[in-house]
């Protein structure tokens, strides 16, 4: 996953360029940058910016885009007309998403944004965002509407939305409320996210959201729930910030959990897989990959929706959760008693060519009946498949690529993959499905 900011450079690392690449960094994606402005500040004081050659800006996009492929694109400080002119220019045919966040001051006083760059701000960059972000003080610069309400938030998105963007939150955090309550406009229907306000005076906060958005939106998640994601990460970055120097605190951003970002990657991939939407089953299709030596299925992330199908569109459904899936985690506690190598699974819909697939392809496959499944374990809630998947091992010396069962009374029919890791249980599946 690679993801692209273009932004102004911040020298004390908590916001812009930098603060930008820190957070892509430890969301799993690598991060490269476009530099617009350099400015110089601390925790203290704003002193002084110096815009880019509009001509380096767009040598630098260039350079990038020639190259590389980019998954998402986060535009933040452009400073003035000359730079969003061409910013536009070498964007404007570009089929990324573009994030969008307004930055008109810095939190130590700085003009980001001249005043006379704002209409082509409105312009040259709105209509070519997929989402823009901003605050309640930058969405009223926006709107000229004074927010002090929900309704206000709403109003002030719906006009955002009405100069080009296609999707826009606005983050309520300078409403003066014990809650915070961000809105999302996406189409024609609003969404709103709370949280407790948080006793935060520091440096960084909107960057670090806008850039996890920008991750979150590369690796495929619906808008929603990159949202949500975006702002527990910034929230729990807000929370780690540290006092570096004599002013404000500057926001420190967690390292990722690798589980996620492994099993968020593949989920990516999975989805992406031609034809993927003739094995989803009607229950719909969960990946789970678990903790080493997992107790419970709390141990065990998993989506806490699932990966869905609408005709030939998967999609998916819900975020990554601990304890987010019940029946694939299940399969993967008990796989993991007698083989503890084995971390991840994921469901797909049974078919008879499929199982014959798999075994030509020399994988190796088991399974159980559930028709002679005991009446206590029916009778308790969540047991099925842990019962299924110890009777399906039982005599095995090696891990099964593969569990299946039939179909039984009211039970429809599944494929279970397993694997080390999501990445050996995609290596299994493309050689069944290609």
């Amino acid at each position: 996953m690679q993801v692209l900011s273009i932004a102004g450079s911040d020298p004390s690392s908590g916001a812009g360029i930098q603060g930008d690449i820190k957070t892509f960094t430890v969301l799993g994606a690598y991060g490269f940058s476009v530099i617009t402005a350099i400015t110089s500040q601390n925790t203290t004081k704003f002193f002084d910016v110096q815009p880019v050659l509009p001509s380096i800006i767009k040598s630098q996009l260039k350079s990038i885009l020639s190259d590389f492929k980019v998954d998402a694109i986060k535009i933040g400080m452009v400073y003035n007309k000359k730079t969003i002119m061409a910013i536009h220019a070498e964007l404007r045919n570009v089929k990324v998403p573009i994030i969008l966040d307004p930055i008109f001051e810095s939190t130590t006083g700085g003009i980001l944004l001249q005043k006379d760059s704002i209409s082509y701000f409105k312009r040259l960059l709105m209509p070519m965002a997929y989402v823009i972000t901003p605050n309640v003080f930058e969405a009223e610069k926006l709107t000229n509407v004074k927010i002090r309400s929900l309704a206000d938030l709403k109003k002030a998105a719906k006009m955002i939305q009405n100069m080009g963007a296609r999707c826009v939150v606005i983050k309520g955090g300078h409403l003066q409320r014990s809650k915070v309550i961000d809105v999302l406009l996406e189409g024609n229907r609003f969404y709103t996210f709370s949280h407790n306000k948080i006793a935060f005076v520091g440096h960084g906060g909107g960057c670090t959201f806008s850039a996890a958005l920008c991750v979150n939106i590369a690796t495929g998640k619906k808008l929603k729930d990159a949202i949500k994601s975006a702002q527990e990460f910034t929230l729990q970055s807000m929370k780690n910030a540290a006092k570096l120097g004599k002013g404000l605190s500057i926001v420190r951003q967690k390292r990722i959990d690798s589980i996620e970002n492994d099993l968020s990657h593949a989920i990516k991939q999975f989805v992406g897989i031609e034809r993927i939407h003739e094995y989803i089953p009607e229950c719909q299709t969960n990946f789970v990959y678990s903790e080493k030596n997992p107790i419970s299925t709390v141990n065990i992330l998993g989506l806490e929706g699932r990966i869905v199908k609408t005709g030939k569109l998967v999609t998916i459904a819900g975020i990554l959760k601990y304890g987010g899936s019940r029946h694939v985690a299940s399969a993967v506690l008990q796989m993991t008693k007698k083989f503890p190598s084995i971390r991840s699974a994921l469901n797909i819909k049974y078919d008879t060519e499929t199982i014959e697939k798999a075994i030509a392809k020399r994988l190796s496959v088991s399974s159980y009946d559930r028709n002679a499944e005991p009446q206590k374990v029916k009778n308790k809630e969540g047991k099925t498949i842990s019962w299924g998947i110890k009777n399906a091992i039982k005599t095995t010396r090696m891990p099964p690529d593969i569990i299946y069962h039939r179909e039984s009374i009211g039970k429809e029919p599944m494929i279970l993959i397993f694997g080390e890791n999501p990445k050996t249980v995609l290596t299994k599946l493309l050689k069944i499905v290609r």
